[in-house]
């Protein structure tokens, strides 16, 4: 039995990652024990805390479990670069408002072994170091909070059961606490995901970062806990247990809207969703607000890297040129992939065709700069070049759509059939 223990956790994934994210991974583990440790004696802890404590998890636990089909499918959905949005969030803040610190330290540890244990099926368990490093990245941020409070607040804890309603000062000491949690959680989080992925770009480093708006959400909710337990009827929870899978269903629905709208390969717009957007810019120029510009790429002898690395490796490929477009539009400009190795960009507001070949011709310059090194053999695919087909709206004979793109498919033909790595303009 003991071997067996033994092999399991030497066989976590842990001990293959580079050297710089496993010391960091350890390092704040090691950390969020540490600082665990220190504040654990803070106040002494009371029979009433106990219960309180006993009620908070009662609660949670019944959360987690009225949640766990649809955080089971969250987290088989969400792309690797996306930090989890944790809604756990609630019973942990509501017990550093609430409870002494070794109790609110007790209240992480106990929500995520019950996350743990009741969500993840016994076929694709989440890895053990990644679950435990979330878990000590709440414990970082919820022992910061609880120096804040215990510092700043005339009774910590429990100020909203101290006899009197808290003033300014007391209010203002909790907010801080709770969006210190919030960021020191998210930033090393986020410090995690760029270490363990090669270099990207900020965009996407920081892609779905709006949904960690929904986390500040559920610790603004993890307040109305701490009130309700100190100062109402705890049985009261239950409607914040209702609140939290409403939640959940909310989280779910953006997700999937997110992953029909990106594709998966390259992380760019899915040609439906693409075209979606093209539109709505069509529509707007067509009210006599502005222009359109339309850009068709494709890169050029893509097909060998398949047939000489295989699909993965152009898979890659695509990943790194996808980046690369990113790199060179403005953000009110949209990236898709329309198919294959062809891609799609369009661009509101285009001063003039001039500038439009401009644009485009600075994109052909970039791709050759895209140097994709392959992770598996000590060979390096670079010198890539795109030939680009350009129309920009309103032109004549341009009324749709499908009318612009069929304009930029043409020149893009031209674009291969004079030689390949050039710009062609859909008037020309």
């Amino acid at each position: 039995m003991r071997g067996r223990t033994a092999g399991w956790f030497t066989g976590w994934r842990l001990w293959q990652l580079p050297p710089h994210v496993r010391t960091y991974v350890l390092l704040v583990n090691v950390v969020a024990v540490g600082a665990s440790l220190s504040t654990a004696w803070l106040v002494p802890v009371t029979r009433t805390d106990l219960l309180r404590f006993g009620v908070l998890a009662v609660c949670a636990a019944a959360a987690i479990e009225a949640t766990r089909h649809i955080e089971r499918q969250r987290e088989y959905n969400r792309a690797a670069t996306v930090a989890y949005v944790d809604t756990k969030a609630v019973w942990s803040i509501a017990a550093v408002i609430a409870l002494p610190a070794v109790l609110a330290t007790a209240m992480v540890v106990f929500t995520y072994a019950v996350a743990w244990w009741r969500i993840w099926p016994r076929e694709r368990p989440v890895l053990p170091h990644r679950w435990i490093f979330s878990a000590a990245s709440v414990l970082c941020g919820t022992q910061a909070a609880i120096c804040v409070l215990a510092l700043g607040m005339h009774h910590y804890p429990g100020v909203l059961a101290s006899g009197f309603l808290p003033g300014l000062t007391d209010l203002a000491v909790i907010v801080l606490a709770c969006g210190l949690r919030w960021a020191i959680n998210t930033a090393l989080v986020m410090a995690a995901i760029a270490l363990s992925s090669a270099p990207r770009s900020l965009s996407e480093l920081f892609a779905g970062f709006g949904d960690q708006l929904l986390e500040a959400g559920a610790i603004g909710l993890g307040l109305v806990t701490a009130a309700l337990l100190l100062l109402a009827n705890p049985l009261l929870l239950a409607g914040v247990v209702l609140a939290l899978v409403a939640l959940h269903r909310g989280l779910l629905l953006t997700q999937f809207q997110r992953d029909a709208r990106t594709d998966v390969t390259t992380g760019l717009a899915t040609k439906r969703w693409w075209r979606t957007v093209a539109e709505q810019y069509l529509d707007r120029a067509r009210s006599g607000q502005g222009t359109v510009g339309v850009l068709l790429l494709d890169l050029d002898h893509f097909k060998a890297i398949n047939d000489t690395y295989g699909h993965p490796t152009g898979d890659l490929v695509l990943r790194e040129i996808a980046i690369a477009l990113c790199a060179e539009v403005r953000e009110q400009d949209m990236c898709g992939r329309w198919g294959g190795e062809e891609f799609a960009i369009v661009l509101p507001n285009v001063p003039s065709e001039e500038h439009l070949g401009q644009l485009a011709d600075r994109i052909r310059c970039r791709v050759p700069q895209v140097v994709v090194a392959l992770p598996d053999r000590d060979t390096v695919i670079s010198d890539l070049t795109v030939s680009i087909g350009c129309a920009l709206y309103p032109a004549e004979h341009l009324s749709s759509i499908d009318d612009v793109l069929v304009a930029s498919d043409t020149a893009l033909y031209r674009a291969k059939q004079a030689g390949r790595n050039r710009v062609e303009l859909a008037t020309r």
